[in-house]
């Protein structure tokens, strides 16, 4: 019972934080980003068109999420996604179709939800 207990916690907990990195549309355009190839800051920066300064933020908040790594190499650090899953999950996501009710997500692109 214990066990079950914890699993279910874990799962939920991963589920949030999963969540919460794709509420922001800089972060899933990282992991998306990330889903294709590992890259460094200023080369996410420029792809993604956001400063440094809010690509390390944002950076900070993936790994805190345990969604990225920063893998180390000399001076720079180089971000991955921290497990293939990750990119699978987000291949099945990007694989969505879902039926949107205007009323309530007029631009749910630039806008949040009711």
């Amino acid at each position: 019972m214990y066990c079950r207990r914890v699993d279910t916690l874990i799962r939920r907990d991963a589920l949030a934080r999963f969540g919460h990195a794709l509420s922001d549309a800089t972060r899933t355009q990282i992991l998306l980003s990330l889903r294709e190839a590992p890259a460094y800051p200023s080369d996410l920066a420029e792809r993604i068109g956001v400063s440094r300064q809010i690509l390390s933020n944002h950076l900070a908040c993936l790994r805190g999420c345990g969604l990225v790594v920063a893998v180390p190499e000399g001076r720079r650090s180089r971000y991955e996604l921290a497990d293939a899953r990750i990119g699978r999950a987000l291949d099945d996501l990007t694989g969505l179709v879902l039926a949107v009710d205007p009323a309530c997500c007029p631009d749910s692109a630039t806008q949040e939800c009711c």
